[in-house]
Parts: structure tokens; sequence; C-alpha cells
């Protein structure tokens, strides 16, 4: 069972939410919280898998719980699904870089909030293109990365060119497609690129490919 906790100050979203999530058999939703400190101190309590996060939040907002629940300072940290209004939210970044493992919209069908919960739940990212491309122009605003690297530090030049792949938001069969392989192979490549490089996901890899210079804004 993947053990789900709603962190929003609307009860309606909280309810709707609640209401479907905890009709799936392999989710269970264990809680819910009405701002960002009160997810802090329900997250401490269930230890759920993964926490529904709204960005927009009294007392405490998303963006910084999010940063505060993933800062190893309260033991195993769950996996965050940021929930926002639209895909091209200002927060998109900066809840990135706090450790968000993808975005979910409000307006997403009843069967797309299930997958999304069980892609970060099994350890995947949930990043859309639109949202990829958020990032980089956020990256172009600030000036744009360090100078450009031809390998990451530690990986070889093949798993070097999976993580180009995934920085642009390809999910495992498009880069198999992309690099004529099996989609197995990615899968094994991506695993050693996020173990070597000591990063949570995918959501964390696009953020160090673009950082690192080994990917840099309209390139």
């Amino acid at each position: 069972m993947i053990r789900v906790l709603i962190a929003d100050d609307q009860g309606m979203v909280r309810t709707g939410f609640t209401v479907f999530l905890s009709s799936q058999p392999d989710i269970e939703v264990v809680g819910e919280a009405g701002d960002g400190r009160e997810a802090l101190r329900r997250a401490a309590e269930l230890r759920p898998d993964v926490v529904l996060m709204d960005v927009r939040m009294p007392v405490m907002n998303g963006l910084e719980a999010t940063r505060e629940l993933l800062s190893g300072r309260h033991g195993q940290a769950p996996k965050v699904l940021i929930l926002t209004t639209f895909d091209l939210d200002d927060y998109v970044y900066e809840a990135l870089r706090a450790g968000a493992s993808g975005f979910l919209l409000k307006d997403a069908s009843a069967a797309q909030l299930a997958e999304a919960v069980r892609v970060v739940a099994a350890g995947d990212a949930l990043i859309s293109p639109g949202v990829t491309r958020r990032l980089i122009d956020e990256f172009a605003r600030m000036g744009g990365p360090r100078p450009p690297v031809k390998r990451a530090e530690g990986l070889t030049e093949r798993e070097t060119e999976v993580l180009r792949l995934m920085a642009q938001a390809l999910s495992n069969q498009e880069i198999a497609a992309r690099l004529v392989v099996a989609e197995q192979a990615v899968k094994t490549h991506v695993g050693r690129v996020l173990s070597k490089l000591g990063l949570r996901d995918r959501a964390q890899a696009i953020v160090y490919a673009y950082e690192t210079g080994l990917v840099r804004p309209g390139g």
C-alpha cells in the first residue's frame, strides 16, 4: 500500500482527493493537513510514502514545507508531489531545488491523480516537457548555469548521454528510441546515474544537469 498525506488549505480539494484515492486498491490516505506547518507535523506522525503538497497555503507555504520535509532533519523523507493551478507555476524551479519529485495540476483527472501518486512512490519523477521548459527559462533568466562540461564527474559517456536526455524530460522509452537501445538498458543507466551522483530521482537529475552546465538553456 502507498501511504499518502494530502496537504491543501481547501477542504473540498482534500476531501475530493481523499475520496478518490481511498477507493484505489493500492493507495491509503493516512491523513490531511491544511497548511505547511501542519503537513510537517502530520508527516512526522504518520510517515507517509507520498505527500500531495499544495504550494499556496497559510502559516507555511508548500515550498517551505517541502524544503524542510526533505532537508534530512526529519528522518526518512517521503516523496513530494506538488499541487499547482498552472503547470508553469512560478515556483517550479524552487520546488525542484527543494527536492519535489513532480507536479500535478489541480484539474487533473482522477486517473491521472492516482497514476501520479504511483509514479513518484516508485521513485520516478513526474515532470512534463512544459515544466522542463519553465525550468530552462528560469536558468536563462538567472544568467545561465556554470560553463558547459562534456561529461558529468564519475559517469561514463553513455551515462552522461542518458542524463542529458533525462534533462529534456524524455521518458525511458523515448530515450531508448533516441539511443536505439533496449528500454531495460536505459533503466539500468538511469539507476546508475542517480546512484553515482547521489540524486533522489529524475527531478533532481534535471536540476543537476542544468546547474553543472551539462545542459545549457537554449542548447
